[in-house]
C-alpha cells in the first residue's frame, strides 16, 4: 500500500511541472499587452517600455519562463496587474471561498446521487426507477448558468428564502481565521454565524452540485447493477443475507469504484467551472476573481489563478487513486 502511494507521489512531480509549462505558454501566446492595459491607451511609447522593462515583458521566452518558474517554486507569484496585490495573497483570501463552495456542492451532489442510484439500482424497472433517471437526465441537460438564474429568480426574488449574493449577511460579524466560514465559525464557536454562511452557501451550492449529482446517480445505478448480477452477491442472497447488507455491505463498495472516479473527477470540474456560479451570486472566489482577471487582461493573475486549479485537480485524483486500493486490494498489488 505504501509503495502504490509513493508511485502515485512520484508521478505527481512531473505532472506539476508540465501544468506549470502549459499554463504559462498558454498565456504567453495570449495577444494583449500588460503594460498598455495597466497605463492605458494614452501612455506613450517610452512609459510602455519601461514598464515593459521593469515586468520583464521584454525578455525572450526562457528567460520569462526561467523567472516564472523560479517565482513558483518560491511562492511568489508576482503581483496582479488590475489590483498590484501579492497574487499568492489574494489566491489564499478567495480560494477558501470556492473550495468551500465546491465541496459542499459535491457533499449535495454525493448524497443525493449516490442515494438514488442505489434506490433506482435496487428497485430497477419500479417507478422510482423511472423517475430518478428522467431527473438524472434533465439534472445533465440544464445549463449551470440557466439553472443559477431559475433558482435566483424562484428562491430570492418571488420567494425570499434565500440571500441573492455574497458569503455572509452584513449585520454578522465573523473574523477571518482561515478564510473558510464555516471552520471559522465553528473555530469561534459563533453558530449565528455558521447558520448565516450555509444559508448564503445552499442556493449557489445547489445550482453548482446539479449536473454532478445526475452524473453520479446514474454511475452509482448502472456500477450497482453490474456488480448485483455477480456470483458473490448471489452467494450472499444465498445465505439469507438481509437485503440492506447485501447491498451495502457486499455489493456497494464494489460498485463504488467508478462511482469515486465521477466524484473526484467532477470535483476537479467544480473547481474550474465555478466561474459562472460565483459570476452569478457575487460568490468572492477564485472562478470570479479569474473571470475579471481575464477581462483586465491581468495574465499573472489568470496564470496563478489556473495553476492553483489545476494542481488541486491533480490532487483530488492523487487522493481518488489512494482511495481505490483502499476499496479494491487487487489494485495496489496489480501496479
Amino acid at each position: 500500500m505504501h509503495l502504490y502511494i509513493l508511485k502515485r507521489l512520484a508521478l505527481l512531480v512531473p505532472t506539476l511541472i508540465g501544468i506549470s509549462m502549459l499554463v504559462f505558454l498558454m498565456l504567453y501566446m495570449v495577444p494583449g499587452d500588460p503594460a498598455q492595459v495597466m497605463l492605458g491607451e494614452r501612455a506613450n511609447a517610452e512609459t510602455l517600455a519601461a514598464l515593459r522593462a521593469e515586468m520583464g515583458l521584454d525578455q525572450p521566452f526562457h528567460v520569462q519562463f526561467y523567472r516564472f518558474f523560479t517565482g513558483l517554486l518560491s511562492g511568489d507569484l508576482g503581483r496582479s496587474i488590475r489590483t498590484h496585490d501579492k497574487i499568492t495573497t489574494e489566491i489564499f483570501q478567495r480560494f477558501p471561498a470556492t473550495f468551500e463552495l465546491t465541496l459542499f456542492s459535491m457533499f449535495l451532489a454525493t448524497l443525493i446521487g449516490v442515494s438514488t442510484g442505489v434506490l433506482a439500482a435496487v428497485r430497477r424497472g419500479k417507478l422510482i426507477d423511472f423517475f430518478s433517471m428522467v431527473g438524472a437526465t434533465a439534472g445533465i441537460s440544464m445549463p449551470i448558468f440557466w439553472l443559477a438564474l431559475i433558482l435566483v429568480l424562484l428562491f430570492s426574488v418571488y420567494v425570499p428564502i434565500f440571500p441573492i449574493s455574497g458569503r455572509l449577511s452584513t449585520h454578522i460579524y465573523l473574523q477571518p481565521i482561515t478564510y473558510f466560514y464555516t471552520l471559522d465559525a465553528l473555530l469561534v464557536g459563533d453558530f449565528v454565524a455558521l447558520g448565516n454562511v450555509l444559508w448564503h452557501l445552499f442556493l449557489p451550492a445547489l445550482a453548482l452540485g446539479t449536473i454532478p449529482m445526475a452524473v453520479i446517480a446514474r454511475m452509482t445505478r448502472a456500477s450497482l447493477l453490474e456488480v448485483l448480477g455477480e456470483d458473490f452477491v448471489r452467494t450472499a442472497w444465498a445465505k439469507g443475507l438481509p437485503r440492506r447488507l447485501v447491498v451495502l455491505r457486499h455489493a456497494m463498495r464494489n460498485a463504488f469504484i467508478p462511482t469515486l472516479t465521477v466524484i473526484a473527477l467532477e470535483f476537479g470540474y467544480l473547481l474550474g467551472g465555478a466561474v459562472i456560479t460565483e459570476t452569478i451570486f457575487a460568490w468572492p472566489g477564485v472562478g470570479r476573481w479569474v473571470f475579471l482577471a481575464v477581462q483586465a487582461r491581468d495574465f499573472r493573475a489568470v496564470q496563478g489563478g489556473v495553476l492553483l486549479i489545476a494542481t488541486v485537480f491533480v490532487l483530488v485524483n492523487l487522493l481518488a487513486d489512494v482511495l481505490y486500493a483502499y476499496l479494491d486490494p487487487r489494485i495496489r498489488y496489480n501496479k
